[in-house]
């Protein structure tokens, strides 16, 4: 009897056997047999949906969008991206359409990022622009979808999401709650929260730039309360330290410095603005105020004097005055600066992109940029004043200075008046005209037209000086007016010497035309005119806004511009965790990267905005979430999962800003000094530095006292070359609202070497060893004043083997140990004997320069 199954069964079998490897076959490809495998693969393993912004967008803007997208002079074949009709639309030269919805098969675009040709495949290799598998499965699988477009998500307006509700007992706010979803999303779980004593510090830091003392620390840790934490992160933001720490990122954003730059680099006195920055952060001004004030202070009802200063914001910029430089280029340049400023300050922009062409990423034309031109462009400061202080000023001396100022601005009057009278015959024109639309200046050339546009009283020495020349032969009674003028002029100019004046903004009475900069040349002005407006793809101006400063102010931070308070809110969470939610803090456009939790930053935007834009209710709500308490501990599985901490599964741990690095070592040593506010103070600095900077013609004169000590928010900021005991700072020339973080052994010069810090460790010794009796007991006090905590016994006995080592050191050489003892000004302990003092300077050297001391963890 045959044991072979029937025929039947066999074929049934076979026919098993092929649905089978028809299945895997599917599996494998991801159903999509038709894409090239690589292609399959990666479509399989896609989300079930793939979303415009967060997939799709950030492919069409890194690849396609310079030769496809907004700039129409870059565009290549009549084809643009950005715009859902334009991309689906028929081309004009072959009648095909790049993108079908539902079908993308008949997709050009699908076309040709699959193409085997080279000729033919997009991006063109030469680019070195090629895509991904996966970045080619997204795109098919969208088109596939509908091929469905959204407004950029920066650009919409964002609504209050609802708060995940996560079934758990984690978490002190709504932030944790975002935190947590997310975490549980990728499969991870928040750290356990950070010892006491390492929370204190990394919050006074936080909130304050400098570390807890150790009788702060010892009445934290001994009240056992359920608020104590909070009123601890309430007494630091109360403290007066609070808006010296927050006013050091505003000074970054605001290109603070207490030069102009350039050749020459002249003093200018804007400290009196920063001044006004650290009592408005002190006072919680809300955000808001604080932002229609800077812009535009000067153009509140009834502005007082506060409100004029706070628009010194706008004249922090470099000024090139250099020989032979024209003044018009410098003054275009300089609202250059401010635009752009505005853009990365409140829009989160790169709107300089705009200057010259429309952009090629964000829907913002060269027009659009020279509206927002046209708000900055109507002030009377000049391009070709070399001084430090260039009007439009603000006089803020003292009571007797200005009534010497002011009867020398009398005498400037009159002559003024005088010159203006002789300008209304030789130059007859209608009321309210300057002399430079008179029939009778139109035989003039160049600069000598621009100073009649100006009025006598404000006209520079330079442009009197032009029209001395050009009118001495012919109207010598009219340039014997000049030159009374420019007597007064000169007299006066040596009073305010004397005077402390801070650039801040005005309106000119007679509005400049503002027309579109070909390619951005200050001197190739388009026939195209642009008006103050704001840009079409945001909401428009409010219907009070004025056409004004103020009314663009006002627009900024009106509940309907979506960009304001989302990027106000992410810098400040870049503050407290070293990234921002949007990693490209300045830029929210589509080139950005897109936010790692989108839902929190649009609540987070939302709950700042309606409480009145209350930073400081901010501030407290981050620090108050577990988010942030977290311990930094990091497992090396936690590490691969999520190597930035983008996640927030661990607290944030990344090493300190040079400033408060140094600020720390003060505070540490018992050296840093409280008194607050003032003229910008010189410290320790190498000799020569000025010096061979500026052609030897600035020298660097140290300040001494306690002057040597104040935080290094105060110390004096030369633009050309900053402060020599500061790395990885912005460089104060242009706006930044992120500085460098980087992690060289050639930072140990500085905190290893420089007198600051030798000073600062051998007067922290002296510290020490006057406030306890043994090695142990000063070792345990001095690691506290640097860390916070207690050192282990393993790192206890390695200090105290670097001490004796230390010890046998100096012993052998005293005359080292007393060149140690006698770094900087600081009287020197006579008390202790000097080769135990060089002993101790040396372990608090090394305590200063720990890890666990230059890092908030």
């Amino acid at each position: 009897m045959s044991t072979c199954p029937p025929l039947g069964i066999l074929i049934g079998y076979v026919a098993m056997a092929r649905f089978l490897l028809f299945a895997l076959l599917l599996l494998f490809t991801g159903c999509r047999s038709d894409l090239p495998r690589d292609v399959a693969r990666a479509y399989r393993d896609l989300p079930d949906q793939v979303d415009f912004n967060f997939d799709v967008q950030p492919i069409l803007s890194d690849r396609c969008y310079a030769c496809h997208g907004p700039d129409e002079n870059a565009r290549e074949a009549d084809l643009r991206l950005d715009i859902e009709s334009a991309a689906m639309a028929e081309l004009p030269e072959t009648g095909n359409r790049a993108i079908v919805p539902t079908s993308s098969g008949e997709s050009a675009l699908i076309k040709r990022i699959l193409h085997d040709d080279p000729e033919e495949l997009m991006p063109p290799p030469a680019s070195k622009m090629a895509l991904s598998s996966r970045e080619q499965a997204i795109l098919v699988k969208w088109i596939e979808q509908g091929a469905a477009y959204k407004t950029h998500w920066a650009f919409e307006a964002p609504a209050y999401p609802p708060i995940p509700d996560n079934n758990t007992t984690w978490g002190n706010n709504e932030i944790d709650a975002f935190i947590l979803k997310r975490l549980q999303a990728s499969n991870l779980k928040p750290a356990q929260a950070a010892d006491q004593a390492t929370l204190l510090r990394r919050v006074s830091l936080d909130l304050t730039g400098l570390p807890p003392t150790i009788e702060a620390l010892d009445q934290f840790l001994a009240d056992e309360t359920p608020g104590a934490y909070e009123q601890a992160v309430d007494a630091l933001i109360a403290s007066p330290a609070y808006g010296q720490r927050w006013a050091w990122d505003w000074l970054d954003v605001a290109r603070y410095a207490d030069t102009n730059g350039f050749q020459g680099d002249p003093t200018r006195s804007m400290w009196p603005w920063r001044d006004w920055v650290v009592e408005a952060i002190n006072d919680n001004m809300p955000f808001d105020q604080f932002t229609k004030e800077q812009l535009a202070g000067d153009l509140l009802p009834e502005a007082s004097s506060q409100q004029i200063l706070a628009t010194a914001f706008n004249r922090n910029h470099m000024y090139n005055g250099e020989g032979g430089r024209i003044p018009e280029e410098t003054r275009v340049e300089n609202v250059f600066d401010r635009v752009e400023t505005l853009g990365t300050t409140w829009l989160g922009l790169t709107v300089n992109c705009s200057r010259c062409h429309d952009h090629k990423y964000d829907p913002l034309t060269q027009q659009e940029y020279y509206q927002l031109f046209d708000y900055f462009n109507q002030t009377s400061e000049e391009g070709g004043i070399s001084s430090g202080r260039v009007p439009p000023y603000l006089d803020m001396s003292d009571a007797a200075n200005k009534k010497v100022t002011a009867g020398l601005k009398a005498t400037l009057d009159k002559a003024a008046d005088r010159v203006f009278e002789a300008e209304l015959v030789i130059f007859p024109r209608p009321a309210g005209e300057s002399a430079a639309t008179s029939p009778n200046a139109r035989g003039l050339i160049g600069e000598n037209v621009d100073a009649l546009r100006i009025h006598p009283g404000k006209r520079s020495g330079y442009y009197n000086g032009l029209l001395i020349k050009a009118f001495e032969e012919s109207r010598p009674a009219y340039t014997q007016l000049l030159s009374t003028l420019q007597e007064a002029a000169s007299a006066h100019a040596r009073q305010l010497n004397t005077s402390l004046l801070v650039m801040v903004m005005d309106e000119i009475e007679e509005p400049r035309e503002t027309f579109v900069l070909t390619r951005g040349g200050y001197d190739k002005p388009a026939e195209l005119k642009a008006e103050m407006n704001v840009p079409a793809f945001l909401p428009p101006l409010p219907n009070t806004a004025p056409t004004n400063r103020l009314g663009l102010a006002e627009w900024v931070v009106s509940d309907e511009n979506p960009l304001t308070a989302r990027v106000t809110v992410n810098r400040i969470w870049q503050s407290f965790f070293g990234t921002g939610l949007v990693k490209t803090t300045e830029d929210f456009g589509i080139q950005g990267e897109k936010p790692s939790h989108p839902e929190l930053l649009d609540w987070l935007a939302l709950d700042f905005r309606d409480s009145g834009w209350d930073v400081k209710a901010l501030h407290k709500k981050i620090v108050m979430s577990a988010t942030y308490q977290q311990a930094s501990h990091v497992a090396p599985s936690l590490l691969e999962a999520d190597p930035e901490n983008r996640l927030l599964a661990r607290g944030p741990r990344y090493r300190l800003p040079s400033w408060m690095i140094r600020d720390v070592a003060l505070a540490a040593s018992g050296l840093l000094t409280e008194k607050a506010g003032g003229p910008s103070v010189k410290p320790y600095q190498p000799a020569g530095i000025w010096q061979e900077a500026t052609f030897g013609q600035i020298k660097y004169e140290q300040d001494s006292g306690q002057d040597l000590y104040r935080r290094t928010l105060y110390t004096f900021w030369r633009r050309i070359v900053g402060p020599t005991m500061l790395f990885d700072t912005a460089s104060r020339q242009t706006c930044s609202v992120k500085s460098p973080l980087t992690n060289t052994p050639l930072h140990a010069l500085t905190t290893l070497n420089d007198i600051t810090y030798v000073e600062a460790a051998r007067v922290m010794a002296a510290r020490v060893m006057a406030q306890a009796e043994t090695d142990e007991a000063r070792i345990e006090r001095a690691y506290r004043l640097a860390t916070a905590r207690l050192p282990r016994a393993a790192e206890k006995d390695i200090l105290l083997g670097r001490l004796h080592a230390l010890r046998a050191q100096y012993k052998a050489a005293p005359e080292a140990a007393a060149k140690i003892i006698a770094a900087g000004e600081a009287p020197v302990n006579e008390t202790f004997d000097p080769v135990e003092q060089a002993a101790f300077a040396g372990l608090c050297s090394l305590i200063l320069n720990l890890d666990e001391t230059l890092t908030k963890h």
